[in-house]
């Protein structure tokens, strides 16, 4: 989930453009409000599906990093099915503070909310130290290069780094970071990679 940079990031959220939901575990069913935000784009539903297929339902005892939180959907939906601790990461102040309503709203002990910026969290992380990144930057910025790059060096062995973007990342692409494309779905504007670290 990412939106583009805005330059009423310290005001608060205003009206509701939607509505998205958490697809399976405990808050399956779940609604999680999508603000009125140029830009924001809410990982569809199909996707998030496709993708917790991929990484199996239950994700007991993960550490997981959304960079770019946006609504939370993606790392809500890993704390939903068990994640240990999931970091959610948003630049902007009123999605933050909505985040973290949410977060105490479902009492959600493993999730922590941090206003920030998605690259600099990444890189502040120990090595080998995350078994899932989540990396759905706005997609009209240069974010993806380096997010994936301080990703790779976070990325614990045997984990993953979904990555969202208009475009594909092919093998030859990623193999100089270090990084194997595991899966690929197009779905409309919107690739979805899931990655793992090269052996």
């Amino acid at each position: 989930m990412s939106r583009a940079p805005n330059k009423a990031a310290g005001k608060s959220v205003g009206k509701s453009a939607g509505e998205v939901r958490i697809i399976g575990g405990r808050w399956r069913r779940t609604r999680l409000p999508v603000a009125d935000r140029p830009g924001l784009r809410p990982t569809p539903d199909r996707v998030r599906e496709t993708l917790f297929n991929w990484l199996g339902q239950d994700l007991t005892g993960w550490r997981c990093l959304d960079a770019f939180a946006g609504t939370g959907a993606l790392g809500l939906e890993a704390a939903s099915r068990g994640a240990a601790s999931v970091l959610l990461v948003e630049g902007d102040a009123g999605l933050a503070a909505q985040l973290e309503t949410l977060r105490q709203r479902l009492q959600a002990s493993s999730v922590h909310v941090q206003r920030g910026d998605g690259v600099a969290a990444l890189r502040q992380c120990q090595p080998a130290s995350m078994d899932l990144l989540l990396i759905d930057p706005p997609f009209a910025g240069e974010l993806f290069a380096p997010a994936l790059q301080a990703a790779a060096q976070a990325v614990a062995p045997g984990g993953f780094i979904y990555l969202e973007a208009p475009e594909a990342w092919s093998e030859e692409r990623l193999a100089p970071l270090g990084l194997l494309l595991h899966r690929h779905l197009k779905a409309g504007a919107v690739h979805a990679h899931l990655l793992r670290p090269q052996q």
